[in-house]
């Protein structure tokens, strides 16, 4: 599967001027909403996805994803691995289990984004299940932005990452792009204005 590939042909891999959700800014950007509006293309990478799980052993009882960009990656990796789904949302800033979902003691809950650049939004979700007990067996998504170690690849973990070490990440591929810290940023310095057209803070 060439996901570079899947990404260009849905117009989702953008170039241009962008923050990201780090703070940092970049050239070119995911989209995956993109890819993920079309049903067919859905359920063909999160069943690869689910593939790749499956092969590795590992087992579990519930997918969860970060609201909002993680919702539709997540449902289609629960459906294909034939477990429940549930999401967490924002709440006054803070990730939060709400609208009647809930985990048992000891369930085994993967967590599941489009996309995986730090890790943030994912570790927070993780962080809150847990709190019901559940216990996190991987984190999956779609992409890796190459900041954390995934399954498969010979890419180490970057000091941004902030998923677990000893937890298991699954991704389809890696997409290695520029970054720049918004004071050192060359095309800010040119004059152009970053974009964010991410899910968050808009």
């Amino acid at each position: 599967m060439n996901l570079k590939k899947i990404y260009e042909e849905n117009n989702a891999l953008l170039t241009g001027h962008f923050k990201l959700s780090s703070g940092k800014h970049s050239p070119n950007y995911l989209q995956s909403a993109r890819v993920l509006e079309n049903p067919k293309v859905a359920q063909e990478l999160l069943s690869a996805l689910a593939k790749q799980i499956q092969e590795y052993g590992l087992k579990v009882d519930v997918v969860c994803s970060p609201a909002i960009g993680g919702l539709l990656a997540g449902y289609e990796l629960a459906r294909a691995l034939g477990v429940r789904f549930i999401f967490t949302e924002r709440v006054n800033g803070v990730m939060t289990l709400r609208r009647g979902f809930e985990v048992r003691e000891g369930e085994r809950v993967l967590i599941c984004e489009d996309i995986i650049t730090t890790g943030k939004s994912a570790l927070e979700a993780a962080k809150e299940v847990e709190k019901f007990g559940a216990k996190i067996v991987g984190f999956a998504a779609i992409a890796n932005r190459g900041l954390c170690k995934r399954v498969g690849s010979d890419l180490e973990a970057k000091s941004e990452c902030k998923l677990p070490s000893d937890v298991p990440f699954f991704a389809l591929d890696d997409f290695i792009f520029e970054t720049y810290e918004a004071d050192k940023c060359p095309m800010c310095k040119e004059g152009s204005q970053a974009i964010k057209p991410g899910s968050r803070g808009n």
